[in-house]
């Protein structure tokens, strides 16, 4: 499998108060170290919260297991009491990090709706 082209994020933060009381925001590089620029497969998430942090775990379960539980219990067979996956990333995160990720999807899939109905108009 061929590397993905190393590219360094260019996300803008949120905007922050200046000294005159303007709102400017700035944009933050992150070089990647070792692999971490190199994507990491998810199809689960779950968010567990302590005092002043938040850890996202992002896991893979295998695509069939997933296709295959709603089929069972259509036909009203004996769901499993537990699901193993893979953990394949674990976040830890401060709140108003927590905060700020939560604004920035919340764009994303509004842009996302956005162009599914403008692609369902043409």
């Amino acid at each position: 499998m061929a590397d993905a082209p190393k590219k360094e994020d260019k996300s803008p933060i949120a905007s922050a108060d200046t000294t005159a009381g303007a709102r400017r925001r700035m944009s933050v590089r992150l070089a990647p170290v070792n692999n971490s620029d190199q994507p990491v497969v998810a199809n689960y998430a779950t968010v567990n919260v302590a005092p002043g942090m938040a850890f996202v775990d992002f896991g893979f379960i295998e695509p069939g297991l997933l296709a295959a539980i709603p089929r069972v219990a259509k036909q009203g067979g004996k769901l499993p009491e537990s699901v193993n996956g893979k953990l394949a990333v674990r976040v830890a995160i401060g709140h108003d990090g927590l905060a700020g990720l939560h604004q920035q999807i919340g764009r994303v899939l509004t842009e996302l709706r956005t162009a599914a109905a403008a692609k369902q108009r043409k």
